[in-house]
């Protein structure tokens, strides 16, 4: 069965441009979420760094602490 004996060709007409701009917005929603998430991926390696040095320093004092105290 042909589209045109399902849909009136005058509203056929006004649904593919309507549905071509969802199209669009759906592409835009997709960039700018890719967006989002790729801050906030630089976002968590720069928060992990931070972590990582606080454990390396707070290693290295615990490390110092436990060569500077008396042996028994």
């Amino acid at each position: 069965m042909p589209i045109r004996a399902i849909v009136p060709w005058p509203l056929l007409l006004l649904l593919v441009p309507l549905l071509g701009a969802c199209g669009a917005e759906v592409a835009g929603t997709a960039a700018a979420v890719g967006k989002l998430q790729a801050t906030q991926a630089q976002q968590a390696q720069a928060q992990q760094d931070q972590v990582r040095k606080q454990l390396d320093a707070a290693m290295q004092r615990a490390q110092q602490a436990a060569s500077a105290a008396p042996q028994e």
